[in-house]
């Protein structure tokens, strides 16, 4: 089926437009279809402003500058090794949103893994993927999901049989490589019931200029599987990056997660977890640290539907120069979803006078038998901690850095993997320097 294609309202829209029109069609009928369903809700949906209550804080006027096309279908040949993760059992490498062979690590896996390109994976077990693909991220509502699904031609594939438990983490690396190309990287990870695994979605830049990324990712977690997710945004100070993450959660099943973003000129990542069973439960850490003239937007909405559900969030911030960072989180329990357990901590720390931050937790409960708390800060640094180590002879600057440092650091200690620890912690300080 082919997908008939509206006149495009924004200039940047239309680029979009011009690249998914370009896409060949998949054998896959059903992924035709949804693709062709996808870009017409697109370009039935208006890129949003700040007059959207969702999109208020975040002006995305950045796009009118941009004058973007679509990377071409062949990887470029970038230095991986910055990026390595020694622990990781296998490493999948995209390039501008093109899977890279030569620069990914295809090493042997357990029985009941795989790990590959959708494109593969549809080609090996396409069973398997079609409940899972397009069908959890919301392509109705959220343009840049709705044209990443009009252009979805590739992207990673995992797949964890149930039972099966992989202790090494996953490593999916995505690279931007060149200034005004457009990539809709794509993710789609399914641990059916009783299974483990620890899936690494990393974002970098083997360029300073200013690019598009456009990446979505879908999670099914089955009953009593468990999922970490450990995201990591480093993208090009001059680049935007909009994302959007889809978890299904069913009974008893566990999704624990930590986002770290360094990068990006404008980025908004939207989580959105689903508890469609009981008992499920969710951790969610996030950390956004930025300075200069950085906007970081991280919207999140928990829906518990079934009853025992738990969920704890804390996302920080450190902002300095004249950046401003948004936190939204939503935590929605419905009719019957008794004795859910949900938390949610929003802490921001400023490090200049301009800096700011705009932080909105939510609840929403239509159950009465339910414990929810939600809470906000934001401040600057603790004069009297400032006063003790300033006092024990550490420099006033040492000090600053000391105490912004260990307030980032809470977020990436959780990481379970030393070596991804060790290279953000190295992040952490030296943006810290930077920023104070």
């Amino acid at each position: 089926m082919s997908a008939s294609v509206t006149t495009a309202k924004h200039p940047f829209v239309e680029a979009l437009v011009a690249g998914g029109r370009a896409l060949p069609q998949s054998p896959a009928s059903w992924l035709n279809l949804r693709r062709a369903k996808a870009l017409e809700r697109a370009n039935a949906l208006s890129v949003p402003t700040t007059r959207d209550e969702e999109w208020r804080f975040t002006d995305l006027a950045p796009l009118n500058r941009l004058r973007v096309a679509p990377a071409d279908h062949k990887a470029a040949v970038v230095d991986v090794a910055p990026f390595i993760v020694p622990e990781a059992a296998l490493r999948l490498v995209f390039v501008d949103g093109v899977y890279a062979p030569v620069l990914s690590s295809r090493n042997a896996l357990p029985a009941g893994v795989t790990v590959t390109t959708l494109g593969e994976g549809l080609s090996a077990n396409p069973a398997l993927i079609e409940p899972h693909l397009a069908a959890h991220a919301n392509v109705e509502q959220q343009l840049f999901t709705a044209y990443n699904t009009a252009w979805l031609r590739d992207g990673a594939w995992v797949h964890v049989a149930k039972n099966v438990l992989l202790r090494e983490p996953l490593h999916v690396l995505h690279i931007a490589s060149r200034p005004d190309a457009a990539s809709c990287p794509r993710c789609l990870i399914v641990a059916e019931a009783g299974s483990e695994c620890t899936v690494i979605e990393d974002y970098v830049a083997a360029t300073a200029e200013a690019y598009f990324t456009n990446t979505v990712t879908e999670i099914s977690i089955q009953p009593q599987a468990r999922v970490r997710h450990v995201r990591l945004q480093r993208e090009s100070l001059a680049a935007i990056h909009i994302a959007s993450c889809a978890v299904s959660l069913a009974k008893d099943a566990s999704y624990v997660s930590q986002s770290v973003a360094f990068g990006a000129r404008l980025s908004r990542y939207n989580l959105d977890v689903v508890h469609k069973g009981e008992g499920a439960q969710a951790m969610m850490d996030g950390l956004a640290m930025i300075s200069g003239q950085q906007l970081a937007d991280t919207h999140t909405t928990t829906d518990h539907l079934h009853a025992n559900g738990r969920c704890t969030q804390l996302h920080k911030t450190i902002v300095g120069g004249s950046a401003h960072a948004v936190f939204n989180g939503k935590v929605l329990v419905r009719k019957g979803a008794q004795l859910t357990n949900s938390a949610q901590q929003s802490r921001n720390l400023l490090l200049s006078p301009n800096a700011r931050v705009d932080t909105k937790p939510q609840l929403e409960i239509f159950a009465d038998d339910v414990k929810c708390a939600h809470g906000a800060t934001v401040g600057q640094l603790d004069a009297e901690q400032l006063f003790y180590l300033t006092c024990r002879g550490l420099p006033d600057v040492q000090a600053r850095n000391l105490l912004t440092y260990a307030f980032g650091a809470e977020i990436v200690d959780r990481i379970p993997v030393k070596s991804l620890v060790a290279q953000l912690e190295r992040s952490v300080m030296a943006q810290t320097q930077a920023s104070i």
